[in-house]
């Protein structure tokens, strides 16, 4: 199942350049695509959430960057999807508001130190030195090992229920191939096909929606990339 993507990313916060490449984006985009599968397989698997779906998308998210990638490329998913968190972080705190409490996500700090967490805690003792270097206090990293192994014992038979031995198309992405977005979305769709096969036929789809965002509408059972997302993260104050 392990995989390694066929563009390179960005690894550390080297310039604001680097953070706003094309990889940053891919990156960061992959983590979005991955957390609203989240809320698909929730669905569809009628799987029970104790507590914030949004959080529990999060966690599925970061659980398949994990799993789905080789060291190195997880590794680097891992910081620019971090990084995306703290740009957004950012740029609520430049315009002088304060975090949306009332929202569905967690504030995005939040996001941040709890992606880290569990993606150290994947490995601690290899990945403890990447936790440091993110800024995750020693008091959280010391639970890292414990979240993530739960985390894993509640997402992991998901993900093994659902894997198949052979490509499926379960998944289903029949858009244009022009822009970043797009290409992107058609080469993982292709990807998580040879991964996982669902209950039922996901679409998944890249569209105009006047805003940057993401979302899975169980109506239509269909996974909306928003175009707009990859201007706003070009644009993401991350260096």
């Amino acid at each position: 199942m392990i995989r390694a993507l066929v563009f390179v990313f960005a690894f550390l916060a080297g310039s604001a350049q680097a953070q706003n490449s094309d990889e940053f984006i891919r990156a960061n985009l992959l983590s979005v695509l991955y957390h609203e599968l989240g809320h698909a397989i929730i669905d569809l698997v009628q799987l029970p959430v104790f507590g914030q779906e949004e959080d529990a998308a999060d966690v599925a998210s970061i659980l398949l960057i994990n799993e789905l990638f080789d060291e190195a490329t997880a590794t680097e998913i891992a910081y620019d999807s971090a990084f995306g968190f703290l740009g957004e972080a950012r740029t609520i705190e430049q315009v002088g508001q304060d975090p949306a409490w009332w929202d569905l996500h967690s504030p995005d700090l939040q996001r941040y130190y709890n992606l880290v967490c569990l993606f150290a805690g994947a490995n601690i003792d290899e990945r403890s030195d990447i936790a440091d270097e993110l800024g995750l206090p020693k008091d959280r990293l010391d639970t890292c090992e414990e979240e993530f192994t739960l985390a894993d014992d509640s997402w992991g038979p998901v993900f093994d229920d659902l894997a198949v031995d052979a490509p499926g198309t379960s998944m289903i992405y029949d858009g244009a191939t022009d822009t970043l977005a797009e290409k992107l979305v058609a080469e993982e769709v292709a990807a998580l096909n040879r991964d996982f096969s669902l209950p039922q036929n996901l679409a998944i789809s890249v569209a105009s929606c006047g805003e940057p965002n993401a979302f899975y509408d169980p109506e239509t059972v269909e996974i909306i990339m928003c175009a707009e997302m990859v201007n706003w993260l070009r644009e993401l104050p991350v260096d």
